[in-house]
């Protein structure tokens, strides 16, 4: 029995060593620094005054909670019905055009919501050239609908969003191929009723993984509603915070909103692993031809879907910037652009890096220790990490703005420096971004290492090649690929990036993005379109990897 003892003794301990180990006290710590703006939120809403609470309860809440449940709701189905349909004609369907709306139904990715909804807001308002037209052609444009509504953000956000849906269920469907329908069909299936019957419910976890995605975006969209003037909660929080000066409040507003998020990415969480275990082998990638009228419906489905989505705004996009052009060479403008391109560059470099770090610690901790506790708490500290992404620009804001006031406060008391160094700094914009889209360098970079071989490490171990040098000469370069569309993916989400952007920026410090705010604040749609058009240029550069990574998946 005391041997028994003993060795369990031993045991403890030899764990409770591993437990202190460096790399995971690194990890630890870094996990803290990500997840310390939401700690922050729900801490302060929690010592938020009573009568304050009773305020919001009572004229905030009802209104912002109505609008953002209506407008993510209709978002999502309308994002879904576009996704699918297009994915659907394209993945089991021969018809014109087909090759080319695989990729160019993608484009719409390219485009933010807010310039979609300002572009929306130049062609369809009363004063729009479609408003003109009817009103010469008909004598009146009084029936058309209102733009200027929550109608308007539910088009512009669905325009851009419907790609999450199609670029996951495409792969899906191109799984499942015509064979799956002849397989029902064979049972006696119509070949409606083998849709709703066998391929959607096949590809159900897909469909709801692209439904979650379109869920957090447009929780977390501020630039779109705020164009369209549809409060939701992450414009309430900016008003409130910046309009009313009441920081508690905005505080309580980005807890509720932060319990939406959490209950999406409790959803999403769950569906992640009905998808690993929910389609096996794919049963074939042919696709069916259709009939003259069919295939005319779906290219007719595919074009208008293009033609709106992405077609339409960048073709006035251009008219509008060809206007203002003597504006993209002035010095004001060339000052935001350099702005951008520094912070956007500042921004990838330091992300890209820190996901490398933290793939170094836990390949470290996975190699060197055996006990499974230690593999499992990298692992989990990795993933909270990564829960950031989820976090809109709003409450990141002014989840950050609290603590690092209090260590402003206390590098003032101690050693006299400015109070301003870090609340109101390049520092604070830097730490948000990180943890933002810390998560868009992590699983790049992350994929890449799980394709290595540990004969890779064996053999450079072997030549004596060890340690900082083996992660030098041999992991890095090998890792070369996930880095980089670590860092273009990263460049261009901060390029487009404006709620975090607007709210912790310093003073005068105006990008392209909190530039395209101010302008289509005035109404000036078509000067804004001057930034809108290098914002659009360069997030192309996503589109083409993540399609470029969607056809090698679906060939091998």
């Amino acid at each position: 029995m005391q041997a028994q003892m003993t060795l369990s003794s031993k045991k403890t301990s030899r764990i409770s060593r591993s437990f202190l180990n460096w790399r995971l006290v690194v990890l630890g710590l870094l996990c803290l620094v990500m997840l310390l703006p939401v700690f922050t939120v729900f801490q302060q809403a929690l010592l938020a005054p009573s009568d304050l609470n009773a305020h919001l309860n009572e004229y905030v809440l009802p209104r912002v909670l109505f609008n953002t449940i209506v407008l993510v709701v209709s978002v999502t189905l309308l994002s879904t019905i576009l996704g699918l349909a297009a994915a659907w004609c394209v993945s089991m369907y021969e018809f014109p055009g087909r090759r080319f709306f695989s990729w160019a139904l993608l484009l719409p990715l390219a485009i933010p919501g807010y310039v979609m909804a300002f572009v929306m807001l130049g062609v369809f308002d009363f004063a729009g050239p479609v408003q003109n037209f009817l009103r010469n052609v008909f004598g009146s444009s009084a029936w058309f609908p209102n733009i200027r509504s929550g109608l308007g953000a539910v088009l512009a956000l669905s325009l851009c969003l419907y790609p999450y849906v199609y670029l996951i269920t495409r792969g899906a469907f191109a799984q499942q191929g015509k064979r799956a329908l002849e397989v029902a069909q064979s049972l006696g299936h119509s070949p409606r009723r083998a849709i709703f019957s066998l391929a959607l419910p096949l590809a159900r976890p897909w469909i709801m993984a692209g439904m979650l995605l379109v869920m957090m975006e447009t929780l977390a969209d501020f630039g779109t509603v705020a164009i369209f003037n549809f409060d939701t909660f992450t414009t309430a929080i900016y008003h409130t915070w910046f309009g009313m000066g009441s920081l508690p409040s905005a505080l309580r507003l980005a807890a509720w909103l932060m319990l939406f998020v959490i209950v999406v990415l409790l959803i999403e969480s769950r569906g992640r692993q009905q998808r690993y275990t929910s389609m096996g082998d794919a049963l074939s990638n042919s696709r069916e031809s259709l009939s003259k009228p069919k295939s005319f419906l779906c290219t007719g489905f595919c074009g208008i879907l293009f033609g709106f989505a992405f077609l339409i705004p960048i073709v006035q996009l251009l008219i509008w910037f060809i206007e203002h052009i003597e504006l993209a060479f002035s010095s004001r403008y060339l000052e935001f652009f350099s702005n951008t391109l520094l912070l956007a560059s500042l921004g990838s470099v330091l992300i890209a890096l820190l996901a490398v770090v933290v793939i170094a610690l836990q390949h470290a901790l996975r190699t060197r220790n055996k006990e499974k506790q230690i593999s499992f708490l990298s692992k989990l500290l990795s993933r909270l990490m990564t829960m950031g992404y989820a976090v809109p620009g709003t409450v990141l804001a002014i989840g950050l703005f609290v603590p690092l006031v209090w260590l402003s406060k206390f590098l003032v008391t101690m050693f006299g420096v400015s109070q301003l160094l870090l609340a109101g700094g390049l520092f604070a914009l830097l730490l948000g971004y990180t943890i933002r889209f810390f998560a868009v360098a992590f699983r790049p970079v992350d994929s890449q290492m799980q394709r290595l071989s540990s004969h890779f490490e064996e053999v450079s171990e072997s030549l004596g090649v060890v340690g900082i040098k083996k992660w030098q000469q041999v992991i890095l370069p090998l890792l070369r690929p996930g880095i980089l569309t670590a860092l273009a993916l990263v460049f261009v989400d901060i390029m487009k990036e404006m709620p975090l952007t607007l709210m912790t920026r310093p003073f005068g410090w105006d990008t392209l993005a909190v530039q395209i705010f101010e302008l289509t604040s005035e109404g000036e749609w078509s000067m804004a379109a001057v930034p809108a058009i290098a914002i659009v240029l360069v997030g192309l550069l996503p589109v083409y990897l993540l399609n470029n990574q969607r056809e090698k998946t679906l060939k091998s």
